[in-house]
């Protein structure tokens, strides 16, 4: 048989590729992530965060509920008593614009100069009105209320002079008090009565009461802070393994923080939703009572409700408790919780 000749095998010159020095030589390339592209990725991922932690407390919605119910009874407190204060307040507004000074006149005077000394005392400084009152219409007065039209007919002489009601502008005892001295220096003013002592018990009780409602409003918001930190610490223990696994691969702290953040916000959101339903109902249920009181006492008094504006405030206050015990207590766990 004839044997087929053998390849020589090529040298190593010739096996080797010529050089190409016209083609540029491929390396690592960097890409540079922009502004606008962190700034959508951060977007997104906040807008995934929510959505999901949303999801999570409708998959526990008893135990959701109680931990806004909650919430909510601590914020239901502190605001019924400022809205006691509020009515405690215009009940003071209401007070003021009764209190006057009467400065008594001279019985001998007529009533042409008792006129005269009411345009002088107009004429005084911090004043917001005057009001003459006769000895005739003074008397004709005291008549009706007291329903002794037939004894007093029988007098020969008017007893009661003339007076004039004067409503201060200011509403501080102390300069109301300087006022009523400088009117009974007047000729034909025998004497000027100011008892604002009991105006002055009111505010200070008010005072009081702004203090309580201030002191109560942190306890309460206090509450609201160990209420929403445990709940959180215990959705941390829960998630101990799933957060080392992400902090392993680079996961930072504020990626991680972020879901429980947004728990956070959703349970102070909705406990002020229950607190808002709890003092509508509160005050419903009050109205009809306080009424018939009021109208025992020949006055009517209404119930304040919180408003648009105290609605709003009260939810953010919720929102910013909830926000800030949700990161108080992820902050504080996520210190102990380190990769294995």
């Amino acid at each position: 048989m004839s044997q087929k000749p053998r390849r020589r095998p090529a040298s190593n010159e010739t096996r080797r590729p010529a050089p190409d020095t016209d083609k540029p030589r491929r390396g690592a390339r960097s890409h540079q992530i922009t502004f606008e592209s962190r700034s959508r990725a951060w977007r997104r991922h906040h807008e995934q965060m929510a959505v999901d932690s949303l999801h999570r407390l409708r998959r526990r919605p008893l135990s959701s509920l109680m931990t806004m119910m909650a919430i909510a009874i601590a914020m239901v407190l502190p605001a019924s008593l400022w809205l006691a204060l509020g009515s405690a307040q215009l009940l003071d507004s209401n007070l003021d614009d009764s209190a006057r000074m009467t400065l008594y006149l001279n019985p001998a005077l007529s009533e042409s100069q008792a006129m005269d000394i009411t345009d002088q005392v107009r004429g005084e400084r911090d004043i917001a009105s005057t009001e003459l009152i006769t000895a005739a219409a003074g008397l004709e007065s005291f008549q009706q209320r007291l329903g002794m039209n037939d004894a007093l007919a029988m007098m020969d002489d008017n007893p009661l002079p003339a007076t004039i009601l004067v409503q201060p502008r200011s509403r501080d005892p102390k300069a109301a008090q300087a006022l009523a001295e400088r009117l009974g220096r007047i000729d034909g003013v025998t004497d000027a009565r100011l008892d604002m002592a009991w105006l002055e018990r009111l505010r200070q009780l008010s005072e009081l009461g702004r203090r309580v409602v201030l002191a109560f409003g942190v306890l309460f918001a206090l509450g609201v802070l160990l209420v929403v930190g445990n709940t959180i610490r215990l959705a941390v223990e829960s998630r101990r393994q799933e957060i080392e696994v992400v902090t392993l691969i680079g996961a930072t702290h504020a990626f991680v923080r972020r879901p429980f953040l947004y728990v956070g916000v959703w349970y102070g959101l909705g406990g002020g939703i229950l607190a808002l339903i709890l003092l509508t109902l509160g005050r419903g249920w009050l109205s009809a009572p306080i009424d018939m009181l009021a109208s025992g006492f020949g006055s009517h008094f209404t119930l304040p409700g919180i408003g648009f504006g105290g609605s709003v405030l009260l939810l953010i206050c919720s929102t910013m408790l909830g926000l800030v015990g949700a990161w108080l207590a992820v902050s504080r766990h996520l210190a102990d919780i380190s990769p294995r």
